[in-house]
């Protein structure tokens, strides 16, 4: 009894116990005591050894530096997924605890090269870490995408989330007319953006100005670059584009453009990025479950063979009047919200 352990066979003689299908002789009691004594030490384990791995993690995500890619889906904006992004990292690592609280000039700077439509998807590169300076160099390289136009109806965002502003038949339209004025605009061209972006007027959106009922002019035409434009399938009022471009342009534009051309009208229904610079959709872009520590780290060490190894070294200028201004977050234990979105340090 002071051991805690009772005698076979006083036990069977004064009180058998019950049998349990399936199970061999009641194991030996534990002492309440010894047991919660026993409880609160593996408890102590469990805890500091929690604690050490998520000092770990923290350590390792504040030591990630480089360019990868994501995958953004429909839906949110390239503000959001960032957030999104950046909450899955720090509530992995434990980020913001007591031992960090300290530690103030620890930050996590992310960002990302190149915005995406809400209503688009596909390839989002994020600089992490000093990977950050490298994400200009991003918006001016070539991108790809493939994008699915409706004609016979415009609307006042060039796509499908937009007010249906005019329509007009298309019912004369050929596979072999819309292949005849792709030529047109493949190459150095110029291009007027749509009223609905992010370029900005008196440092806000056009798209928040839009929203808000203001009156907005039309940007002037600039000059683009589309390295390859081509019809994949059509068939109406559908048609399928593959585009290769350079930066600063507008998919929702050029859909809108032919369909001016044919005599018709057009928006976009949806919209893919299948490549940005050296990253594809296939090859690099990481899925929402694979948005982790150590996967975000694979990913680095996979794609820093994609970059010139002295992209590291550039501090790249941000570009005039560029749609695509660069996302970046100074993230610190103590964040503020400032305009559109950018989380800002205090």
């Amino acid at each position: 009894q002071a051991a805690g352990v009772s005698s076979p066979s006083l036990e069977t003689e004064s009180a058998p116990a019950p049998e349990t299908a399936g199970t061999g002789a009641a194991p030996a009691a534990t002492p309440p005591a010894t047991a919660a004594a026993a409880a609160v030490a593996a408890a102590a384990r469990t805890g500091s050894e929690a604690r050490v791995s998520k000092a770990a993690l923290a350590t390792k995500l504040l030591s990630l530096s480089g360019v990868f890619a994501v995958h953004k889906p429909k839906g949110p904006t390239s503000a959001e997924l960032l957030n999104r992004l950046k909450e899955k990292l720090l509530a992995e690592a434990g980020m913001p605890s007591p031992e960090w609280t300290k530690r103030k000039k620890q930050t996590l700077k992310i960002g990302h090269g190149g915005t995406l439509d809400s209503a688009a998807r596909g390839v989002l590169v994020v600089g992490i870490g000093r990977g950050t300076k490298m994400l200009t160099s991003m918006l001016s390289g070539s991108k790809r995408y493939i994008a699915i136009g409706e004609l016979g109806k415009a609307t006042d965002t060039l796509d499908s989330t937009g007010k249906v502003t005019e329509e007009k038949p298309y019912d004369k339209i050929t596979q072999e007319d819309i292949e005849g004025i792709l030529q047109k605009f493949t190459g150095n061209i110029m291009q007027v953006p749509p009223l609905y972006s992010a370029l900005k007027k008196d440092g806000q959106r056009l798209s928040t100005l839009m929203k808000r009922g203001e009156v907005v002019e039309a940007k002037p035409a600039r000059p683009v670059t589309v390295y390859s434009l081509s019809l994949q399938k059509f068939q109406p009022p559908f048609f399928t584009l593959d585009v290769e471009c350079g930066g600063g342009f507008y998919i929702r534009s050029l859909v809108s453009d032919i369909g001016k051309e044919l005599s018709s009208c057009a928006n976009v229904l949806e919209l893919t990025r299948t490549k940005q610079g050296p990253f594809t959709l296939e090859e690099h872009a990481l899925p929402e479950d694979k948005w982790t520590i150590d996967d975000i780290a694979q990913s680095l060490e996979h794609c820093s063979s994609l970059l010139p190894a002295e992209l590291a070294l550039k501090k790249s200028k941000p570009e005039e009047s560029n749609e695509q201004v660069l996302s970046c977050e100074y993230i610190t234990l103590s964040e503020t919200k400032g305009e559109d979105d950018v989380i800002k340090t205090s």
